[in-house]
């Protein structure tokens, strides 16, 4: 079950669970829509994936299942990713 993370990992911005601008890669890695395409384009700094837009979960299983508390905050390092994103920029996830 998706953690549903409530902030951008790297910005702080806050997402709540129903929030259409949180994007998730396969690990869960959470950022804002800003960040995945300003910032990262659409490369995750932790395992080199793409983004999706992350699912919105009912109220009913909201409540039943509530969003984690847990804020990861780990501002992306440009001098580290830059490998990374010379690596992957220019392949589509699906080819990565």
């Amino acid at each position: 079950m998706l953690q549903l993370r409530p902030v951008c990992e790297h910005c702080g911005k806050s997402l709540p669970a129903d929030d259409a601008e949180a994007m998730i890669c396969s690990f869960e890695c959470t950022f804002c829509a800003d960040c995945v395409n300003d910032i990262l384009y659409n490369v995750c700094p932790n395992c080199g994936g793409g983004f999706e837009q992350r699912p919105v979960r009912t109220d009913e299983m909201l409540a039943q299942y509530p969003p984690t508390k847990l804020k990861i905050h780990n501002p992306v390092k440009s001098e580290q990713f830059k490998g990374i994103l010379s690596r992957y920029k220019n392949i589509p996830p699906s080819k990565r």
